[in-house]
C-alpha cells in the first residue's frame, strides 16, 4: 500500500500572480510567509506524488460539457494557458498517470462515477499554490476537476465520502513505497464577475476554519450546505478542502494563516492536516 502523508490547502486567487507587483509590500509579505511555510510542511512530508484538488476555470471544460470530478490519469499535463502564468509554470507537468488511474478504478469499484482526462491542462488553480510554495522538487501531480463553478455540484457530504474515497485509494495502491499527499487549492470566501465582486465574508470563514479544527463531521457539512451560497460564488471552492479534510480522517487540521485580502478580492487561507 502507498503511504498518505498529509493533506494541504492553499487559496489560489490569480492576483497572487498576475498583479503581484502591485500589492503592497506589507501583503507579499504575508502572502509569501505563508505560501513559504505551506512549502515547509510539504517538503517534511516528502510526498511523491500530490493529488490536487481545483476547479477548472474554463480550461478544459464547459457547460456543454462539465464533469462534478474528473481525474487526469496522463503521463503528463499540460501547463496553464493563462498568459499571467507562462513564466512561472513549466509544460508539460509530470503526472502519475497509474496512480490516476488506480483513483479512477477504485471510484468505479465503490460505485462513485468520474470522469477520467488523459490530456488535462493545469490552470492557475492548481499551479499558483504549488509555484508559490517554492518547492525545490514539485512531486508528480494527479489532478482531480472538482466543479466549485457552475451548479449542480457535489454535495457537502459526498465531498466527505469523496475524501474518504481517495485515502482507501491510497492505502490499496500496490506501490508500498510510494508517498502521497492530497493538496485543495482555492478558496476560502470570495465572489466574481457577480454583482458582489470584491466582498469577503470573514465570518463564514472564521466559522469554516472552527469547524474544521474542532467540528463534527456533521456540523461541517452542515454549516457548509446552509451558508456556502452566501459567501459568494468563489467560496463553493471550499469544496476542496472539504475533500481534503476527509481524505486525512478529518482531523489534524493546523491553520497557517488566514488573511482578508480584498487587494486579491479573496478570504485566503493555508492550512494543513496531519492526518
Amino acid at each position: 500500500m502507498a503511504e498518505f502523508v498529509g493533506s494541504f490547502a492553499a487559496s489560489h486567487a490569480p492576483l497572487i500572480a498576475r498583479d503581484w507587483d502591485k500589492l503592497p509590500e506589507a501583503r507579499r509579505q504575508e502572502i509569501t510567509a505563508a505560501f513559504q511555510e505551506l512549502g515547509k510542511r510539504v517538503t517534511a512530508a516528502e510526498p511523491d506524488v500530490l493529488i490536487v484538488l481545483s476547479p477548472d476555470h474554463w480550461v478544459n471544460f464547459f457547460l456543454n460539457n462539465l464533469p462534478s470530478v474528473c481525474i487526469g490519469v496522463g503521463e503528463t499535463h499540460g501547463g496553464p494557458p493563462e498568459p499571467f502564468m507562462k513564466s512561472f509554470t513549466p509544460s508539460p507537468i509530470p503526472g502519475h498517470a497509474a496512480l490516476g488511474a488506480h483513483i479512477a478504478k477504485t471510484a468505479l469499484g465503490n460505485d462513485f462515477e468520474p470522469s477520467i482526462s488523459h490530456q488535462m491542462t493545469l490552470d492557475h488553480g492548481f499551479c499558483i499554490p504549488m509555484w508559490r510554495m517554492e518547492l525545490a522538487k514539485i512531486p508528480l501531480i494527479v489532478p482531480i476537476v472538482i466543479n466549485d463553478i457552475e451548479p449542480p455540484m457535489l454535495s457537502m457530504s459526498r465531498c466527505i465520502a469523496w475524501g474518504k474515497l481517495l485515502a482507501k485509494a491510497i492505502a490499496s495502491f500496490p506501490d508500498k513505497n510510494l508517498r502521497v499527499g492530497v493538496l485543495a487549492t482555492g478558496g476560502l470566501s470570495h465572489s466574481i464577475g457577480a454583482p458582489d465582486m470584491g466582498r469577503i465574508d470573514e465570518p463564514f470563514d472564521r466559522e469554516c476554519i472552527r469547524l474544521f479544527e474542532k467540528g463534527p463531521e456533521g456540523a461541517l457539512v452542515d454549516f457548509l450546505e446552509a451558508h456556502t451560497e452566501a459567501a459568494g460564488n468563489g467560496a463553493h471552492e471550499v469544496r476542496n478542502w472539504v475533500i481534503a479534510h476527509a481524505a486525512a480522517g478529518g482531523r489534524g487540521f493546523d491553520l497557517i494563516d488566514y488573511r482578508v485580502t480584498p487587494e486579491v478580492y479573496v478570504g485566503c487561507g493555508w492550512a494543513s492536516w496531519r492526518g
